[in-house]
């Protein structure tokens, strides 16, 4: 009888290389994303204030003009795909060993398909963030953003 509560498997063995394949799991990616977003609002909180001064810290406004529009939502677009495009991870999934790889390929992704798996994030977010939290019962570990790029995340460790 086969345990219905053991974690799908998240192994690969890649035929052409003749080697193991280790997708990043949930909790890895949740711990790099939590590291990535710790820097960027590091970044962003340290620019607005540059800019806006405290105001910026005490305004109910969403966006407080075009500046804080472009420190908040422009400027982390752009430093992610530097980083994708150039490193083919964040720099939490540098530290943790991860790397954004073509699900078919197992190449760097294109251009393409990282822009693509980066506004999917958007509908990995809708409902609840159950396409973030797909990660954790998907056999190969991705996310709806993933599935949507057709990208994988894999641990080079």
């Amino acid at each position: 009888m086969e345990n219905i509560y053991k974690t799908p498997e998240s192994n690969l063995i890649d035929e052409n290389a003749s080697k193991v394949i280790i997708y990043g799991g949930f909790w890895v990616r949740l711990l790099a994303s939590i590291i990535d977003s710790i820097w960027v609002l590091i970044l962003t909180f340290a620019l607005g204030w540059l800019v806006y001064g405290v105001v910026y810290f005490e305004s109910t406004e969403f966006i407080q003009g075009g500046a804080d529009f472009f420190i908040s939502y422009v400027l982390p677009f752009v430093i992610t795909m530097a980083f994708w495009f150039y490193k083919a991870a964040t720099p939490g999934k540098m530290a943790l060993g991860l790397k954004i790889v073509d699900a078919k390929t197992l190449e760097q992704a294109s251009k393409g398909r990282l822009m693509l798996r980066y506004f999917a994030y958007y509908i990995s977010i809708i409902p609840i963030g159950l396409g973030f939290l797909w990660v954790a019962w998907d056999k190969k570990k991705q996310g709806w953003h993933d599935k949507i790029a057709r990208t994988i995340v894999i641990n080079e460790r």
